[in-house]
């Protein structure tokens, strides 16, 4: 009898429950997700560099660990709005100043243009899971000066946030993992000053070689996004943009690829328009910046070079 068995059936019989019993989702032991706000970042890296036209020149000096000062020069052109389909450029020029405190708590950014605006930041970890940001500008143009708060929790498998600013506007969102893999999260919205409340929901997938995301608001807004991981240094990325109210669409394809001196991250999008943006190490706290925008409908050409130092 022991001849009409065939070799290995036992062990082979065991293989595949042994395997199934580790798939199964451990709830009590599932990871902490990412904020809600950044559902998109690694589509939003390949696919919306910041690309700039012009010249810039930003450096940054290390006065002890914690503390720096902040140097950055941009001459180039600024784009006015205009009822006419060809855009108005006139040429620009402003120097900021900016001072840094950065500690693993506590996180002070400030910054002072020449055109009397003045941008601040705030980071602070009360503790390991809970975090209040704040963001300020004042101007001298009126209705530009603006705040807002930020009130994050981040749980074991979960995390929620509360903002408030200026305007009374109110907003609050929550994101909970669901599997090892799979979160699911919603947002809420009002704006008291124009009269105007939302409401959002998400889904994020991710594995170690792919992300997909989506994302849909009673505003009127789908957004879709798929990044692929080639390699550790190369990563393919597309989204889809559509607004359901105005039947508008836009549709992108993009790249980013890490080299050993350099990185290189371009797109193009439905409209025509094609993004390219390099930066390239020249040396320890030396960067070489190319920057180019090319929108065929608009007949809009944007190219810029710039240097950071430190």
């Amino acid at each position: 009898m022991a001849g009409l068995v065939p070799p290995g059936t036992s062990s082979d019989a065991s293989k595949p429950a042994h395997s199934k019993a580790d798939e199964k989702t451990d709830y009590m032991n599932l990871p902490c997700p990412i904020p809600y706000e950044e559902l998109h970042r690694e589509a939003l890296m390949s696919l919306k560099p910041e690309t700039f036209e012009g010249l810039r020149f930003d450096f940054t000096k290390g006065l002890n660990q914690k503390f720096s000062l902040s140097h950055s020069v941009f001459m180039g052109p600024t784009e006015i709005p205009s009822q006419s389909a060809e855009t108005i450029k006139i040429p620009t020029a402003h120097y900021e100043f900016g001072a840094n405190f950065i500690d693993p708590n506590l996180m002070l950014i400030g910054r002072v243009l020449t055109d009397g605006r003045l941008n601040a930041r705030l980071k602070w970890d009360l503790s390991d899971n809970f975090t209040v940001k704040a963001n300020a500008q004042l101007s001298n143009e009126p209705h530009m000066s603006h705040g807002m708060f930020n009130f994050d929790y981040k749980g074991k498998d979960f995390r929620s946030q509360f903002q408030m600013g200026n305007g009374a506007l109110f907003g609050a969102s929550y994101i909970q993992s669901i599997t090892q893999h799979l979160s699911l999260g919603g947002e809420v919205f009002w704006a008291g000053q124009h009269r105007k409340s939302g409401i959002g929901y998400a889904a994020r997938y991710e594995t170690d070689k792919m992300v997909t995301t989506g994302q849909v608001a009673n505003t009127g807004i789908v957004a879709l996004s798929y990044v692929q991981k080639v390699s550790d240094k190369v990563s393919l990325a597309t989204d889809l943009m559509y607004n359901y109210m105005s039947r508008d669409v836009t549709a992108s394809v993009g790249y980013d690829y890490i080299l050993r001196q350099c990185r290189l991250r371009g797109k193009i999008d439905s409209n025509g328009c094609t993004t390219s943006y390099l930066e390239e190490r020249l040396n320890m706290g030396l960067n070489f910046i190319l920057s180019a925008e090319i929108d065929h409908r608009k007949k809009d050409y944007k190219f810029g070079f710039g240097l950071t130092v430190g």
